[in-house]
């Protein structure tokens, strides 16, 4: 996956000229640039696309071309809206959908900045991917970070968050690249880390980070004094050892 990133669309030149754009954000993949003055590339098929809005309609067609991917280890974040149905209960559907909309605009403002990927929003639920490739050695880190960001977006460094969340975040190995095909394509992480890291999420409390074993050992967390947790999870037979991070 990292020696396919950049050279799914583009020839290195163009490459290159894209980068020298000061314009972001960007494709993850190929670097198109998506705000003013690269944005102008939309006309030409580069812009965001409706399948993952961190990579351009031109990798996501290439990648329909090309399906396939690998098995690598990456890091995942998952951060879960608390209590969403009682919230929906209490304000009109259009409120609902405006809090909704802040919440995965936050979240997708903290994983860009840490270069992970917004794989998709699905209900109260944000899912990241901090791939090697993109992220670097320090994903784990990346992703850890990320979430605590995203708890300080939401408001959860004062006594009263605009939006109760709880994350958690999951360093394993799984597939990593396309599935699907025509509308039902997608660029997405499949496997056990994923369903754990989801899991582990909808166990979180609110502003609370639960960072399993696996992550905090890449990372280099320092679990000393942090509150440890041993996790049953809904659908899984083997616990997941864990610490709260935040």
């Amino acid at each position: 996956m990292g020696e396919a990133r950049g050279h799914i669309c583009w020839a290195p030149w163009m490459r290159r000229i894209s980068r020298a754009i000061p314009s972001d954000p960007r494709c993850k993949l190929c670097d198109t640039p998506f705000g003013a003055p690269g944005n102008v590339m939309r006309f030409i098929g580069f812009g965001p696309s409706r399948l993952n809005r961190r990579i351009c309609s031109g990798c996501i067609h290439a990648l329909e071309k090309r399906p396939g991917g690998a098995e690598i280890e990456l890091s995942l974040m998952f951060a879960d809206v608390r209590g969403s149905t009682g919230l929906a209960e209490r304000m009109s559907a259009a409120e609902f959908s405006q809090l909704m909309a802040r919440f995965y605009g936050a979240a997708a403002d903290v994983v860009d900045r840490r270069n992970g990927i917004v794989d998709k929003f699905v209900g109260d639920q944000a899912m990241a991917l901090f791939i090697p490739g993109f992220a670097g050695a320090d994903h784990a880190t990346d992703a850890i970070e990320a979430a605590h960001e995203l708890l300080d977006a939401t408001g959860h460094a004062e006594a009263d968050p605009w939006i109760p969340v709880g994350a958690a975040v999951h360093t394993g190995l799984a597939f990593v690249g396309t599935v699907g095909e025509g509308d039902a394509f997608d660029f997405t992480a499949l496997g056990d880390p994923v369903n754990t890291a989801a899991r582990m999420a909808a166990s979180a409390g609110i502003g609370e980070i639960l960072v399993s074993r696996e992550a905090a050992k890449v990372a280099g967390l320092e679990t000393a004094g942090l509150e440890s947790r041993t996790l049953e999870l809904r659908g899984r037979a083997q616990t997941v050892d864990a610490w709260v991070a935040a």
